[in-house]
């Protein structure tokens, strides 16, 4: 009788120890956190960060740069000389999204494909993000370049976007990348270049952050410069629209961070932002 007692006790103890590990899952599961983006906008300012579309999210894209607004009046502080970007992005699921876009800036057209690795959650302490492009420059013509075959006007850039939400408010981003072109001007050029970025977000309301990147080129030939620029995200609630001051014209992935012009340092810069509607 005693042995008998004695299992039993021991079995009810055991049956509170397991409902007590079972509750605690139960609890767990109910108070654990949901997965936030690091970023609000698909881009830190111009380059990309680390957010994703939603699966079957569709995205309008529509990006405009100004000349260089130290020109002053004579090219209305940079509208006379303006590049802009018309461009769709489509989420299949949840980690992966396709672009296409097309830009006045060398008549591009360029495709993307972004990917993503790991989320900001128990397993990672970051986001990453892979992101693959392929440039077609329409505005090359076979006057200037006699033996101009297709793959000449072929640009190609892969990055990797490795970011962490370290408070509510701020948000840093890596970016290694590495961009070849298969026609350069080998003077001011090279044809493969190696950067490297860093960029992040500060949110100083509920709709509004601040925004900044930079990336540094080992491959700089000294022409171009190393691309810096600032902008402020506004959340409207239907889309995010950026404003965007950079000493970079371009819009599109592989002319942002190799073919920069403009020195801050001499006031030559450009204004623009970047509109995205969400369907």
């Amino acid at each position: 009788m005693k042995r008998a007692l004695s299992f039993i006790f021991l079995l009810a103890v055991g049956f509170v120890f397991a409902q007590d590990d079972l509750l605690k899952e139960i609890d767990t599961a109910k108070t654990a956190e949901p997965y936030t983006p690091s970023f609000k906008a698909l881009q830190v300012v111009t380059a990309q960060s680390t957010k994703m579309p939603s699966k079957k999210e569709f995205y309008l894209d529509i990006s405009h740069r100004f000349g260089d607004v130290s020109d002053g009046f004579k090219n209305f502080f940079g509208l006379d000389n303006a590049t802009t970007k018309l461009g769709v992005i489509y989420g299949l699921n949840d980690w992966l999204a396709l672009s296409a876009s097309r830009h006045t800036y060398q008549k591009t057209y360029e495709f993307g494909a972004k990917y993503r690795l790991f989320k900001q959650e128990k397993e990672s302490p970051f986001d990453i993000v892979g992101y693959n492009v392929l440039d077609i420059n329409s505005e090359l013509k076979k006057d200037d370049f006699p033996k101009l075959e297709f793959s000449d006007r072929m640009a190609y850039l892969s990055q990797l976007l490795i970011s962490r939400r370290f408070t509510e408010n701020l948000t840093l981003q890596l970016t290694p990348t590495y961009i070849h072109k298969n026609l350069i001007y080998q003077d001011i050029e090279s044809k493969n270049l190696f950067s490297t970025g860093l960029g992040g977000r500060y949110k100083i309301s509920k709709r509004v952050s601040i925004n900044a990147e930079y990336f540094y080129n080992f491959d700089n030939k000294n022409f171009y410069k190393n691309p810096l620029s600032v902008g402020m995200d506004i959340d409207t609630g239907g889309h995010v629209f950026q404003l965007v001051f950079s000493n970079s014209q371009a819009n599109t992935e592989t002319g942002y961070i190799s073919n920069a012009t403009g020195d801050w340092g001499k006031g030559h810069f450009f204004f623009g932002f970047n509109l995205y509607r969400v369907f």
